[in-house]
This record gives structure tokens, sequence and C-alpha cells, in this order.
């Protein structure tokens, strides 16, 4: 039985990069993995589209060259993966010494037949060929059998076990392992992808080893630098390599490896995020794509609990896809509870209409600008409310919240301020809270379609005010979201994990959903920037300094 390490740092770290290592650090990587003795070395990705260089995706294979080093050993095996159907084999030249060695094709469930009659034109062009069956762990008994025919017919290299999503137990995988090693051809190497959601990674590699050990299989194990991969990552290469040498079944150079991440790997983790998490745990537990995870949480901030319960409500079959129309339709359903609000709305009214209101909002500037929103308070006396937040400089005369998640945390930061205040939510909130100072609106009168982000916060309470006639409605705190800035909020555990191209989606959806609600509220509400904001100019005068002097 022989086992071999396939690292997959600058593939499946690809995906937390958007494939830029750069030059020094792909080169440097795989060095050092060379000399670490690691057998199998994944470099990346051939896609369709032209290199670009210190990107581990790659239209040639001439491509890979400049990143190898020059005396690099004919003895391991260098691989790039292809995605079935996703990249043209014309692109792919014969196969000569010069650069990689091994293609690597991953599959999904519903295509391995022709995924794997396609792959004999990579063994045609003279390389190594290793099999990905991806979400193996929705092959029935059956599926499983007729794969591993499929795979003697072409005698690969490996064929690896891949648990895409992160579901798998000891169990499920040595039920897999066992079935697929009765059937294929003892020549092949049975590989296994994992996928930590569940936080069992590395122990399922361990029992992995120990199923081989059983039967005699030879096998491959996928592993990556501090668990680099998509989501949750991967096991971890520095884990791995040590238990296989302290296991007396490897002899890799751990110290090489250690240095390998204190000089490659230390920007990556301090400036991008994979690993295990609560949503991705909740995604390994519903077998759910992760995009499902990313789109609730930085589309509406959906708390983990919901996140559950709306995945939950989704077929099996539709969780493993990332259909947004299908999610967001289940979000809505989630959120759209009905009340009927006609009392709290005839209340607010009465207390609201034709009144200043002052909506502090958790930008930064509440803080940097404090003394100008306390002199705006002291001087124009308008009707306080807070957005979807609690700030401890300010006294309010009402909070609103839309979002459940940052309603807990209020709760449990600010109870005493929530408790004594007047606070309106939203329907879709969940709480306890059941007294003559709560008023429920129903949400989905203060939402309108055809924005990504169209529950925006600011906007809704906008919206609300509209329909209580407020006279005048000023911002404090409605900042936009600034590129390359950490944080946009004055609270820096309202930390939204998002990337500037995200941040440059919200502020055009938030600028837009300004320009709709001016250009046709039928009552002419009266808008006001007293802190200085991105959107400010969509208001047809300046800010407010006047009132305040």
């Amino acid at each position: 039985m022989k086992i071999k390490l396939l690292d997959c740092t600058l593939r499946d770290g690809a995906y937390i990069t958007e494939s830029f290592f750069g030059t020094n650090a792909i080169k440097g990587i795989i060095s050092n993995l060379i000399k670490a003795k690691i057998n199998m070395i994944e470099v990346g990705w051939l896609k369709n589209n032209e290199h670009k260089e210190g990107s581990t995706y790659y239209k040639h294979v001439e491509d890979i060259i400049p990143y190898l080093p020059e005396d690099f050993s004919r003895n391991l095996s260098y691989i790039a993966m292809i995605d079935y159907g996703r990249y043209d084999l014309d692109n792919l030249s014969e196969y000569n010494g010069k650069s990689i060695n091994t293609i690597r094709e991953v599959f999904p469930r519903e295509k391995f037949e022709e995924a794997i009659d396609f792959s004999k034109q990579i063994k045609q062009k003279g390389y190594n060929l290793c099999l990905q069956a991806a979400n193996t762990a929705s092959y029935s008994d059956m599926q499983l059998l007729r794969l591993a025919d499929k795979v003697n017919e072409v005698m690969p290299d490996s064929i690896s076990i891949v648990d895409t999503f992160g579901t798998m137990y000891e169990n499920d995988l040595q039920h897999i392992f066992m079935i697929l090693d009765k059937n294929l051809d003892k020549k092949i190497n049975i590989g296994f992808h994992s996928h930590n959601n569940l936080q069992l990674s590395f122990a399922l590699s361990m029992s992995f080893v120990k199923f081989a050990q059983e039967t005699g299989r030879n096998i491959v194990i996928d592993s990556s630098l501090c668990g680099m991969g998509r989501g949750a990552g991967n096991t971890c290469t520095e884990l791995i390599t040590n238990y296989l040498n302290k296991m007396n079944l490897g002899n890799y150079d751990t110290n090489l490896i250690m240095d390998t991440i204190d000089i490659y790997m230390q920007y990556f983790i301090e400036n991008y995020k994979w690993g295990y998490s609560i949503p991705l745990c909740i995604a390994g537990q519903l077998g759910s794509h992760v995009n499902n995870i990313a789109y609730l949480l930085n589309t509406h901030k959906t708390s983990c609990r919901d996140i559950k319960i709306i995945l939950e409500s989704l077929p099996k079959d539709e969780r493993k896809l990332y259909n947004y129309d299908n999610l967001e339709k289940a979000y809505l359903d989630y959120q759209n509870k009905e009340v009927n609000d006609t009392k709290a709305l005839n209340t607010l009214s009465a207390n609201l209409s034709n009144k200043d209101v002052l909506l502090i909002i958790p930008g930064k500037s509440v803080k940097s600008e404090q003394t100008l929103i306390k002199d705006f308070i002291s001087k124009v006396k308008p009707v306080v409310i807070g957005v979807n937040s609690v700030s401890p400089l300010y006294e309010y005369d009402y909070l609103f919240f839309t979002n459940q998640m940052r309603f807990n945390y209020a709760l449990e930061q600010f109870g005493n301020v929530v408790k004594k205040s007047k606070v309106i939510l939203t329907s879709n909130i969940h709480t306890n809270m059941d007294n003559e100072n709560v008023f429920v609106i129903n949400y989905n009168t203060l939402i309108k379609l055809g924005w990504k982000y169209f529950d925006n916060s600011t906007i809704m309470a906008l919206r609300l005010l509209s329909k209580l006639n407020a006279k005048f409605v000023n911002f404090a705190g409605f900042d936009g979201y600034y590129v390359d800035e950490d944080s946009a909020y004055d609270d820096i555990l309202l930390k939204n994990n998002i990337s500037n191209a995200e941040k440059i989606e919200l502020n055009n959806d938030i600028r837009s959903m300004l320009e709709d609600f001016v250009a046709k509220d039928k009552l002419n509400t009266g808008l006001r920037f007293v802190t200085k904001s991105q959107f400010e100019d969509i208001i047809d005068h300046k800010i407010l300094m006047d009132v305040i002097k």
C-alpha cells in the first residue's frame, strides 16, 4: 500500500484569491513543495481565457513553464485541473516533458459517463490522467458501480472521492471507498478530496489511510497549505504530512513546509478568508453549495439560524445548486410573515406625521461627526430613530430593525436601551417582546423588488416614513461603502466581509433605490443629509449646514 499526497493550494486556493497569487509565490510554493517531497503538486487550472502573469489560471500548458524550476524532478506529478465541458482540448498541446505531466479532470455526477469518455483524449495526448468525481456522496450504489466500470475502461492513475459539500462522516467515506476498492482495477489509485465544513477534513483523511491499510489499495490524499481552499477549505498539508511521518508512512520535510507557510502564505492568511465557520457548517449539515450561504450572508445579512431554515425549505437536490432566483424566492417566502399592522401604522402616523425625523444609520460618521449630529438634534429637535443598530452616543425615540441578526445583537449588547425604547420591527423579525411600545410592520410593504440588495434598511425606513407622512427625513451616518475601507460601520462588530466589487454594487443599488424614491414618492417627503454621504448629490440641495448654525 502506497500513499501519495497531492497539494492543491494553487488550484483550490485560486477560488480565494481569484487565481492571483503572484509570480514569486507560485514559483516559491511549487519549488518548496518539491523539496519537501510532496508527491503531486497541482499548479492551477486550465481555462479557455488567456493567462495573466501571477495567475494560476492557464490557457496552455506552456504558460506554466515559467513557474516551474528549471531542474524540476520528472519523478513527481505536476498537475493542472480542467472542469469537464469548460475547457477546449484544442488548447492542450501534446505532452513533451517541458511542462506539467498530468491533467486532472473534474466532472459532475450527471455527466460522469460522457466526461470519462472525453478524458480518453487527454491520455491520447500523452498526459497522465487523474479523475475527480464531484459530490461523490450523491452517487447511488448502482452509480458507483457504473462509475468504477467506466473508470476501468480508461485506466487513469487515480479516481478521487470528492466531499464537495463537506457532508461526509467516516461511515459515508468508508462505504464509498469499499465499493470502489472492490470494483476498480488494482492499478488505479483511489483519491480523497475533503472539505472542512464539519471540522472533519483531517480526521476523514486519517480514516482514509486506515481504510487503505485494511485493503492494501494505493491512495492519494488531497491537501493544501493552511487548508486553503473554497469555503471551509481542505485537509491541511502541514497536518497530514506530520501525521504520515509519525505513522512511518511518509518522509516529508515538515520544517520546510512550515517555512513555506511563513514566507508565502502569511499574506493570504492576513488578507483573505477561508476555513471552518458556522454558516459553512450549515452548508455541510444540509449538503448545500457554499454560494447559497455567501448569497444569503452578503446580500441579506441573514442570521445563521435563518440560513438553516431557508435552506431546509429547499428540496435536497436544489440545495446543491446555486439558483439565486429560487433562493431569493425561498428567502422572501420565509421573510414574508404577514401581520395586521393597521393599528401600528395608525399609532406611528399619529406620532410622526408632519414631523422632522432623524435616521441614525451606523456609518462611521455617527462617531466622527457626533458634535454636528448632536447640534442638529439640539436645534431641530427631530424624532430620532436608530436604524438596525444602537449607538451609546445618542438617545433614541424609536429603534427600527429589519434584520434578525442586527436585532439580536442590539438586544444582547444594548438590551436596556432596546427594552425601554419604542421599537419598530418588520414582520420577518422573531421576538418575544410584546408590549405597547413594539410596532410590527409588514415586511413586504416596505420592500420593492428589482434590485439585488432590495432590503436595505435605510431605504425601507424611508418608505415607512413616507407612509407615515413624515415632514422631513434627515440622514446621519448614511455614508455608503468605500472601496478598500476595512469597515463601513461605526461598530466594527457590524462589519461585513464583502469585496470591493460588492461594495460598488451595493452603492449602485442604494443610489438607484434612493433615486427611485425621490422620483416616485407621491407624498414629496423632504430628504436632507446631516453628515457627508456618497448619495447626497441625489437630493437637490446642499447638506443642511444652515439649519444648525
